[in-house]
């Protein structure tokens, strides 16, 4: 309940992801309606899916660890950013983080996206800018790293796979992801990038001294 209470928009993000994913699981026809298919979507049909492609995923571990991450982030997030600014956050850079994959993709018949990652991504990069110092995990790497590390190797690692990757992945969705999520929170709250550079730099000085 007390989750409920300071997190009510993740609280139902969640629960609608997870419940519509299922659903998708064993309804073929279901699945198909709302994948993004940029072939269409830049055609001007189906474009609803830029946005019901991410509350659906491929199958249990795509959603298992999409919807971990989310957990991790989001009900921590929320509270920090404001609900109706997290609401906004979500689902406008679940709309940006696909809008790349529409372009790029507009002439291929044959590629679909689905999945929540971008907007995911986004909540993961608005929480480092809050807290940039956190420790986060990167296998195989068995300690924690400064999570502004890791979000620094993780757009290298996105950037590198766009370009030659052929794993399947939407990783454009994950890159432009996190980089709305970064724009969309300083916009929000512009006073975050004092406070952000500031514990880096704080971090810095007693690491020296």
């Amino acid at each position: 309940m007390e989750t409920l209470t300071q997190a009510p928009v993740a609280s139902v993000i969640f629960v609608i992801t997870i419940l519509i994913s299922l659903l998708a699981f064993n309804n073929h026809n279901l699945y198909g309606k709302l994948m993004l298919h940029p072939y269409n979507v830049s055609r001007g049909h189906y474009v609803y899916t830029i946005i019901t492609s991410g509350f659906i995923h491929k199958d249990f571990m795509h959603l298992f660890f999409n919807m971990m991450s989310f957990y991790f982030f989001a009900f921590r997030l929320e509270p920090e950013l404001g609900h109706l600014q997290f609401g906004v956050l979500y689902m406008i850079s679940l709309i940006l983080s696909d809008m790349p994959s529409v372009v790029k993709h507009k002439e291929n018949y044959s590629y679909y996206s689905l999945g929540a990652s971008g907007a995911v991504s986004a909540v993961v990069f608005s929480a480092i800018l809050y807290n940039p110092l956190d420790k986060m995990m990167i296998m195989p790497i068995p300690i924690g790293i400064p999570a502004v590390i890791f979000g620094v190797l993780y757009l290298v690692y996105c950037s590198y796979a766009t370009k030659y990757s052929r794993d399947n992945i939407n990783h454009d969705a994950h890159f432009y992801g996190a980089l709305s999520g970064l724009l969309i929170t300083i916009v929000f709250h512009p006073g975050i990038l004092p406070g952000f550079f500031n514990q880096i730099s704080g971090a810095v000085q007693s690491l020296v001294h």
